[in-house]
């Protein structure tokens, strides 16, 4: 029998594999919903969209951490201007950084370490440990949202994410591009091979206003959203802008004061997913 990696429906029980890779978090730590953010390949925005939802959720008033799992890429911290430098408790805890208007709670590998631009050269097996002890180790507390900002691609990381955590529901971020169908494609099978459920798909980078006529263009060609969502049977979330005034803010560490009223459509799908 061809192993499929999903041992949550395996039936061939000597394989010593199809017991449940689930791991529990300390019992400090009460999260309500862990939601997803996920591409099947890098460069469309992805943890952008992490972190629009992240401070457009907090702006309504709900308890939010980001967990960002994009190891060897990590730029949470860096949109939200926050420094390395983590506290930790006697019994080996650790306090996520909030982030300074709305207390967003963030754990990434670039909080953790002396030099954020450094890179982190690690083996599938030690990436997935330090998943784990994000999700185990750190003191989230009360949250109404976890999101984790995922690595792009369907990798070991991605694996992990899906095999040890207990995701709630997954928003897959695309672009307007020819590919995007194959792209798409990629992160839906690797969804349903591991039984998450999909909250939809966000097509980011979609369109951009003209600062001397107001109307839309689209540099990546027509929006391509309906199409590929009834494709794979997917819910349409939203087609999202370019905006350099956002990118601008991001890379300046202040991604919180962004107006993400744009998004708006995107969040409040995410609040009626059950």
């Amino acid at each position: 029998m061809a192993c499929d990696h999903n041992c949550s429906s395996c039936k061939a029980a000597s394989c010593g594999k199809n017991q449940s890779l689930l791991v529990t978090t300390n019992e400090n730590n009460h999260i309500k919903k862990i939601i997803a953010v996920m591409s099947g390949k890098g460069g469309v925005g992805k943890s952008m969209v992490t972190t629009t939802l992240a401070v457009s959720l907090a702006k309504q008033g709900y308890k939010v951490g980001i967990l960002d799992s994009d190891i060897t890429g990590p730029s949470i911290p860096k949109a939200f201007g926050l420094a390395p430098g983590v506290t930790g408790t006697s019994d080996n805890l650790m306090f996520p950084p909030l982030t300074k208007k709305y207390g967003i709670k963030v754990i990434s590998i670039n909080v953790l370490i002396d030099d954020p631009n450094q890179p982190v050269v690690w083996r599938g097996p030690v990436l997935g440990s330090a998943i784990k002890q994000f999700y185990q180790d750190v003191l989230w507390e009360e949250l109404d949202y976890l999101l984790i900002d995922m690595p792009p691609g369907t990798g070991d990381v991605a694996l992990s994410v899906f095999q040890m955590l207990p995701v709630d529901g997954v928003v897959i971020v695309s672009t307007p591009q020819d590919l995007v169908k194959m792209i798409v494609g990629k992160a839906v099978s690797m969804c349903n091979q591991m039984n998450m459920k999909i909250i939809g798909l966000v097509e980011n980078m979609a369109y951009y206003t003209c600062p001397c006529c107001g109307n839309p263009l689209y540099p990546f060609g027509t929006s391509k959203l309906d199409d590929v969502c009834e494709t794979f049977d997917l819910k349409p979330l939203q087609s999202l802008p370019i905006n350099p005034e956002l990118t601008t803010l991001i890379d300046n560490g202040k991604a919180e004061e962004m107006n993400v009223d744009f998004a708006s459509k995107l969040t409040q799908e995410v609040i009626d997913f059950e």
